[in-house]
This record gives structure tokens, C-alpha cells and sequence, in this order.
């Protein structure tokens, strides 16, 4: 436990080091959100509810937020093996375990600390959250946000070139997150589109945002979508974590 604190305290430390990623991390999302949501307010339909489409594509943003957060802590890796640190850290008197779970543990640290600052809009958003409800919105975060570092992780883990992690990766994260819900509902969208769409597990993560942003903690456990959507979700990162373990335990040479 004490490798993998070191590691994920590493990996926040050289976040706040880098301001130009800081900054890009938080700004991109908010504008896209703004100007998305300016820009759909008119045509958007929401079956017959006064939802607007700025406060319906919020969650998604917030499932965004982690989703880059994912991607820029685990291209690091590229980066550390390319620089030695990564081979030093494998032949360290410690276990592959606690490498890998640094990693995971400093990605959803860094995705939760931008998750928190962009959860102060969700008033603008019309969305009012209690304390309660905003440390379980924190909570459920962590878990999707862990999920997603180890996507990332196990792609980058097989790569050794940034420009190629970026290449798999927009054709991997960025669809499941266009393709989760975020973007425009399940509901009315093509046969085809939904069939796939409900065969995503980040569909399942999305639901399970949604939800935590309108609902208390004892209405969450007695609504059965959202059972559902957290057992699959928690199934999901239950499997990222142990394959990005698998991956450095069975690794010589990174």
C-alpha cells in the first residue's frame, strides 16, 4: 500500500506541475458544454419534461471529465517507460500490484479533483445537489473514473508511442462516450444505434450519474435501473482493474 501511495501521489504531483494540462483538462469540457448547450436549447425535446439541454448534457460532461482524465494519466506510462522510470519502478522491491494500482489510484484521484470543481456549476445547470448527494456523486465518480484508467491503462501498457495512443484511443474512449447517451437519448435514437448504445458499458455509467444527480442515497438503492447500472458498472471496473493487474504481473520487460 505504501508503493502504491507513492506512485498515485507522483502522478497527482506531476498534474498540478503541468498548468497547461490543468487548465486544458477544465476548460475544454466547459466550453464544449457551453456552447453545446446554447446551441441545442432550442431544438432539444425531452419527451414532454421542461429538461433543457444544458442541463441533460451536464452529466455527460462530468462522464467526459473522466474520460480525459483517464486518457492523460494513463499516456503518461508512455511517457515514463520512454524515460527509464517505468523499468526502475519494475525491478523496485515492490509488488507488481501496487504498481499498477498506483496508477489507477493517482488517475482517479486527479479525475475526481476535476469532477469537484466542475460539480460548483451544477447549480447553473439547474441542478441543486445537498451535501449527501454530492459525496455520493463523488463516490460513484471514483469507480467509473477507475474503470476508465484502466481502459487506459491496459492500452497504453501494450504501446510505445504517444501518437499511437492517441490514434487507438479516439477510436476506443471517445466513440463509448459518444455512443453512452451523453450526447442525445437512448430513447428515439435508430434500432440499430440503441441496440448498440445498450451493449455499451458506459451507457450503464451514465445512468448511474444521472440518477445520483436528482435522487437521495435511500431513493438510489430502491430504484432498480440504477441497481442494475451500478452492478454493471462496478462489474466493468471490477474487470479494467484486474486486466491492467494481469497485464504487469505477467510483464518482464516493460
Amino acid at each position: 500500500m505504501n508503493g502504491t501511495w507513492i506512485l498515485a501521489q507522483r502522478e497527482v504531483l506531476r498534474f498540478f506541475r503541468q498548468p497547461s494540462r490543468l487548465l486544458g483538462s477544465l476548460v475544454q469540457p466547459l466550453m464544449l458544454w457551453f456552447f453545446m448547450g446554447s446551441g441545442f436549447a432550442d431544438s432539444f425535446i425531452s419527451g414532454g419534461s421542461e429538461l433543457s439541454y444544458r442541463e441533460f448534457f451536464y452529466p455527460g460532461i462530468v462522464l467526459m471529465l473522466l474520460l480525459f482524465a483517464a486518457i492523460f494519466s494513463t499516456i503518461t506510462l508512455i511517457e515514463d517507460r520512454s524515460a527509464g522510470f517505468l523499468q526502475g519502478v519494475l525491478v523496485a522491491p515492490v509488488s507488481r500490484l501496487s504498481i499498477a494500482l498506483g496508477k489507477l489510484v493517482g488517475g482517479t484521484l486527479i479525475a475526481l479533483l476535476q469532477v469537484l470543481v466542475f460539480l460548483l456549476l451544477a447549480p447553473v445547470a439547474g441542478i441543486g445537489l445537498s451535501v449527501e448527494m454530492l459525496l455520493v456523486l463523488l463516490a460513484l465518480c471514483a469507480l467509473i473514473g477507475m474503470g476508465f484508467t484502466g481502459l487506459g491503462f491496459i492500452v497504453a501498457w501494450q504501446l510505445d508511442s504517444v501518437a499511437g495512443y492517441h490514434a487507438v484511443m479516439s477510436v476506443v474512449l471517445i466513440p463509448l462516450w459518444f455512443l453512452s447517451g451523453a450526447l442525445f437519448p437512448i430513447e428515439g435514437a435508430a434500432p440499430w444505434l440503441e441496440w448498440v448504445m445498450q451493449c455499451n458499458p458506459v451507457t450503464y455509467a451514465l445512468v448511474v450519474l444521472r440518477k445520483a444527480f436528482y435522487l437521495v442515497p435511500t431513493q438510489l438503492v430502491a430504484d432498480v435501473a440504477f441497481v442494475r447500472a451500478l452492478l454493471i458498472t462496478s462489474g466493468w471496473t471490477v474487470l479494467t482493474t484486474a486486466g491492467a493487474a494481469w497485464m504487469v504481473a505477467r510483464s518482464r520487460n516493460p
